[in-house]
């Protein structure tokens, strides 16, 4: 054969390709040219009535529902910390000890001190019962004349006297004991306990999540040393945005999905809604409680919600794939005449439900492509290369 014929013989191929290239693409013109458009093989789906859900989807973070620091209130060596991570700890629970010779030593010279000026007070008091019973004989021998002013103005002012004694006495007492009991409370500073509000005493337990010092380290006032959880029950942290902020409530169930239980749901319900959205990303703060009582979830999880805002029943529902536009208009493609043609049917959206979107208006039935759309126009014929459910 010779090299002018294959040349044309290539030619004519590849005009043929290029012909049938341009009648795919360019074939679905005006109403006017049906008759010369491409028959588009395509996948239909049917237009089904059921009910469907509005749902937000929305991802975010597990906290626990509170934490503190267990940390010291005065300095010292940190003699030994009682618990570790995962530890659980109830309430007043001893969990550190801080070295406390130091401070034992001052309690005692507090106490030793505060033993002393009762001893003290204890002689004056005596020396006042002294002086108060001379004082009423004199006053007596005074009010019987025999005995003279003089006297009666000294034994007088011997009782004022030895009164103001015992009042300084009285006075120094209650200082020292205060001083006493002041060395006290910075001694029991050296035994450090998980307290928590009086309000969350009915919870019996709970856990360490970090630690952050061991034994022997060098001490200031609030160094932390451990933290501890209350992870019984969670809050899921989830932000919403403004279109969807008017539909979220109090009360309201979520549904939670994580990572660490695939298949798995746990069940929330909204506690708190932020009163404000923040201004650089238009979000609100959303609060989920999650009753975990089983110790399943742990904070800082990433985890999915699902709110259900409300459900239409009976709803004229198609797949959100089955949507396109043509002309600015939104609309699916509604098969006819036995499958062999379809007609762009524009539409009023509703909910948008993962992969189904209900049509509010107009009320259609029957077939609608949902794969191959891009290829069509009005009044276009197609082959139905299957029936998607």
């Amino acid at each position: 054969m010779s090299k002018g014929y294959k040349t044309l013989i290539f030619g004519v191929l590849a005009g043929l390709v290029l012909w049938q290239i341009y009648r795919v693409v360019f074939g679905s013109g005006s109403g006017a040219d049906t008759g010369r458009q491409a028959t588009v093989a395509v996948a239909l789906s049917p237009v089904r009535k059921m009910t469907i859900n509005d749902v937000g989807l929305f991802t975010g973070s597990l906290l626990p529902r509170s934490q503190f620091i267990a940390a010291p209130k005065i300095s010292g060596r940190l003699e030994k910390v009682l618990v570790n991570i995962g530890d659980e700890v109830g309430y007043n629970q001893l969990i550190a000890l801080i070295d406390d010779d130091e401070y034992a030593q001052q309690a005692e010279k507090a106490r030793a001190e505060l033993e002393v000026i009762r001893a003290t007070l204890e002689e004056t008091r005596s020396s006042l019962e002294v002086a108060r019973r001379e004082f009423e004989r004199v006053k007596a021998l005074y009010n019987q004349e025999i005995a003279s002013e003089a006297d009666y103005d000294m034994a007088r002012a011997s009782f004022k006297a030895q009164e103001a004694r015992y009042k300084v006495a009285l006075a120094r007492v209650a200082e020292r004991e205060a001083a006493w009991k002041e060395a006290q409370v910075r001694l029991s500073y050296t035994r450090i306990r998980a307290s928590w509000e009086e309000g969350e005493r009915n919870v019996q337990y709970r856990v360490v999540g970090e630690r952050f010092k061991d034994d022997g380290a060098m001490l200031t006032p609030n160094t932390p040393i451990v933290s501890i959880l209350d992870i019984n029950f969670l809050i899921a942290v989830i932000h919403v945005i403004e279109r969807d902020y008017p539909k979220v409530r109090v009360g309201m169930e979520a549904e939670i999905t994580t990572d660490a239980f695939p298949g798995r749901t746990f069940t929330g319900r909204i506690a708190r809604i932020a009163p404000l959205l923040k201004e650089t990303s238009r979000q609100a703060r959303v609060e989920v409680g999650i009753d975990n009582s089983n110790h399943l979830l742990k904070p800082g999880m990433f985890i999915r919600a699902s709110l259900v805002y409300g459900k239409h029943e009976n709803a004229t529902v198609v797949p959100v794939a089955a949507l396109t536009r043509r002309n600015s208009k939104q609309g699916v493609f509604l098969a006819e005449e036995q499958n062999t043609r379809v007609r762009f049917v524009p539409v009023s959206v509703g909910i948008l439900n993962g992969e189904l979107a209900e049509l509010l208006e107009p009320e259609i039935s029957g077939s609608v492509v949902s794969l191959g759309q891009h290829l069509l126009e009005d009044g276009a014929t197609i082959i139905a290369a299957e029936q998607v459910e």
